[in-house]
């Protein structure tokens, strides 16, 4: 009957451990080109959790896409998880820092001098190809999923970004 205990506790503690990690990370698969050539399709991405507050420019993140007609300040949040779209985009600008209008078209005619407290500007690597804050502005802050950390094995190869 002792057997019968250690696995009950073997595998509380498993699923212990899984509820946690899930709550700390996620495993994202890249779709589409956007982010070529650091990331292609099909890529799968850890994603670590992390506040907002402590994103740095350069780092890769995955946000909730805007819905199109949002507009530059989209900033509200959709009301139903299974609805969201999510993207993986660099940081470009943080709250506080001057906004990039010559980089970000959308953002030519804000009257701010800096980007906002609840506000991030984001864009693809591969530039034209991206749907980014180039046509759609600022992008909320409060949508940001997390910052991926690493690729992961996808097929039997590791997924790595060409240097």
């Amino acid at each position: 009957m002792w057997w019968l205990v250690s696995v009950a506790a073997a595998t509380a503690a498993a699923t212990l451990t899984l509820s946690l990690a899930r709550r700390r990370y996620a495993l994202v698969t890249v779709t589409g080109r956007s982010m070529e050539p650091t990331y292609r399709d099909g890529d799968r991405v850890l994603v670590k959790r992390r506040a907002p507050h402590s994103l740095r420019i350069g780092e890769v993140v995955v946000i909730q896409e805007p819905a199109r007609d949002d507009g530059p300040a989209a900033a509200q949040h959709d009301v139903d998880p299974l609805a969201r779209r999510w993207m993986i985009k660099r940081v470009l600008a943080l709250p506080g820092d001057p906004v990039p209008r010559r980089e970000v078209p959308a953002l030519t005619t804000v009257p701010e001098e800096v980007v906002p407290p609840d506000c991030i500007v984001v864009v693809g690597d591969a530039g034209r190809r991206s749907y980014d804050s180039k046509q759609a502005g600022y992008f909320a802050l409060g949508r940001v999923l997390g910052v991926v950390i690493r690729p992961v094995l996808t097929r039997g190869v590791a997924a790595a970004p060409e240097r």
